[in-house]
């Protein structure tokens, strides 16, 4: 299994801005692995962070649901103080989540997956040239291999 390490990542302002995302855990319930992973910054809620999560599962059939899920909070704008001069602290105003599910067929080789994980990749960036597919890393590793970290 992966050992489960920081990721960084970058956003996609307009001068991107990396992110690193610590280390959780892992969680194991019932045949399901969920690593999860967590922004550590010092200056935002624990809530306001962005988090990130990996699962598999084995469904009944025999095929296995693989899913990778990233959470980016947005905070409210800071609204102006009250008579006393007293300033609320902001709070969390919506968290737009993005999921990407694999249902793995039994049958299906690593390769099967990569060229259909590198696929799905290239049409979310809206890539129109070859490009060499990622092989290693947290979601090449689950998509492809059904490794989730240890």
């Amino acid at each position: 299994m992966s050992a489960q390490s920081n990721i960084t990542v970058f956003d996609g302002a307009s001068t991107p801005v990396s992110h690193t995302l610590v280390p959780i855990g892992v969680a194991r319930e019932r045949g399901v692995i969920e690593g999860m992973w967590r922004e550590a910054l010092t200056t935002l809620p624990l809530m306001a962070q962005i988090r990130f999560t990996t699962r598999s599962e084995s469904l009944k059939s025999g095929v296995m649901k693989l899913s990778a899920t990233s959470v980016v909070p947005v905070m409210e704008a800071i609204g102006s103080q009250n008579a006393a001069g007293y300033t609320a602290p902001p709070k969390v105003a919506h968290e737009p989540m993005y999921q990407t599910t694999l249902y793995r067929s039994p049958r299906a080789t690593i390769n099967d997956c990569r060229l259909g994980r590198q696929l799905h990749v290239n049409l979310l960036g809206n890539v129109s040239t070859s490009v060499a597919p990622v092989t290693t890393g947290f979601c090449p590793e689950l998509f492809d291999q059904a490794i989730n970290p240890s």
